[in-house]
């Protein structure tokens, strides 16, 4: 593997930061991958004023040549995606070949969004009165803030249309994948993107906090939990001329409503519920049955699949199905919500626990919750499920609007019809029949709503909001 570049990136100059430290470690043995420093003030002063110089240079560019140097991108990030994917491996533990594919489906989600973009950007008769036009203009300057669950493809599906779109950009990855969110900057860099268009800051919620504050800001786009979520806004309070759009988490539900083949189905969710060790947003949190034959046969086969589950670090020769969380603290953090769930009054059907030699590394729980006085409604990051047995489909559906969340929902079993009750009676931004939505298309526009977002779509619908709308008459 390269030389990790642990430096800043501000008007293309590599800058050494003058902030506090930032490292990060591998999961699997605690050894150090990135030792190097936050921004300080005033490089971030710094980073917001080389973004604004450059902006409206970098609008006044055609299209057609902003759309190149993304695509170039595009295809250096798949000519790299080992190595990126062996970055990603070691400092968060994700199986390199989750990283590969997260990267694979990125690149051809990103080449979707700008044939989109360039066909939405073209300016648009009017259809009301025949001889005007729809113009698009950039919003300035946007910081986007990343999250470590997929470390490449959640900022760069934030940061490809915003700069496709004519904005530049501020980066602040995740303060947990400092040295993957340096590789996609030298990505950019070195396809061709002007200096000051993307501007790398590293850093915790210090940092973040900070760059928000800067006059120059225009646009927030930010992925992560629901406290960030709800602390971002506050701290945007009387500031309406910002854009923000949050992508936040979920507390998802699965409603296993009588399937024709439960033990598939118990494969198919412990698939997507295990996957990352249950580090992504999509992942199912909540299992509601419907207490009849195929409900138990569906529960029995889940806890069988628990058990049978391998779970070891990357590399091992024995091929596991799950790997370590990203860092050991996250990992006691999901010991002490487990607790909680028992203190409620939760059973459990399978207790997690930590390996020996890794702290980071924790097999799957499953709690049945049904009889809990106080229902917790929260999003725990990683393999650790409740389970909500129900009578009816009726009060399947009530328990999965049971949310403050509105990300995702996924009903297994019944028809059409009842798949179109669901649907409509649970607040979501996905819902899916018979399959998870990990699965969903990416060329599909959804956003999250309730606590799960702020009505920004992403997917498809990422374009709508970086660039501004202009009519002309």
């Amino acid at each position: 593997m390269r030389m990790i570049n642990t430096k800043l990136s501000i008007n293309g100059n590599d800058v050494d930061g003058c902030g506090d430290s930032l490292t990060s470690r591998n999961p699997a043995d605690s050894s150090l991958v990135f030792d190097g420093r936050s921004a300080d003030g005033d490089q971030i002063q710094q980073a917001f004023a080389a973004a604004h110089e450059a902006q409206a240079g970098w609008e006044q560019t055609k299209l057609a040549d902003r759309a190149d140097i993304l695509s170039e991108f595009v295809a250096r990030l798949r000519l790299d995606a080992t190595a990126i994917a062996e970055q990603v491996e070691t400092e968060i533990g994700k199986f390199s070949s989750e990283a590969n594919a997260e990267i694979e489906f990125a690149s051809e989600h990103l080449l979707q969004t700008i044939a989109q973009i360039q066909k939405t950007m073209a300016n648009v008769p009017s259809e009301s009165t025949g001889h005007g036009s729809i113009h698009f203009r950039a919003i300035g300057v946007v910081l986007v803030i990343g999250a470590y669950c997929d470390p490449i493809r959640l900022p760069l599906e934030q940061i490809i249309p915003a700069i496709l779109a004519g904005n530049s950009v501020v980066f602040k990855p995740s303060e947990l994948t400092p040295a993957v969110g340096r590789r996609i900057v030298d990505s950019l860099l070195a396809a061709g993107l002007p200096a000051g268009v993307i501007n790398l800051i590293q850093g915790d919620a210090t940092v973040a906090r900070a760059a928000i504050d800067d006059t120059r800001l225009n646009g927030l786009f930010v992925t992560g939990s629901r406290a960030t979520g709800q602390a971002i806004h506050r701290q945007l309070g009387g500031r309406p001329e910002v854009l923000l759009a949050m992508r936040l988490g979920g507390n998802n539900p699965v409603l296993i409503a009588s399937p024709e083949s439960p033990q598939q189905v118990a494969a198919e969710i412990a698939e997507s519920a295990f996957r990352t060790a249950g580090q992504r947003c999509l992942a199912p949190r909540r299992l509601i049955v419907i207490d009849d034959a195929a409900g138990r046969q569906f529960v029995d086969a889940f806890v069988q699949t628990i058990a049978e589950l391998k779970t070891g670090l990357p590399k091992e020769p024995t091929t596991p199905q799950m790997g370590p969380l990203v860092s050991s603290r996250h990992a006691n953090l999901l010991q002490q919500a487990e607790a909680n769930f028992f203190a409620y009054g939760g059973e459990a059907l399978v207790e997690s626990s930590v390996a020996e030699g890794c702290g980071a590394l924790v097999r799957p729980g499953l709690t049945d919750m049904t009889d809990c006085y106080d229902p917790v409604d929260e999003e725990w990051f990683g393999p650790l499920l409740q389970l909500y047995w129900v009578s009816d489909f009726q009060q399947g559906i009530e328990r999965a609007a049971a949310t403050d969340y509105g990300l995702a929902a996924s009903l297994f079993g019944g028809d059409p019809t009842m798949f179109d009750t669901f649907a409509k009676q649970v607040p979501t931004g996905i819902a899916t029949w018979n399959r998870t939505p990990s699965e969903i298309d990416s060329c599909q526009a959804w956003a999250g709503l309730k606590q799960s977002g702020n009505h920004r779509p992403t997917g498809a619908g990422i374009f709508g909001y970086c660039m501004s709308p202009i009519a002309r008459d």
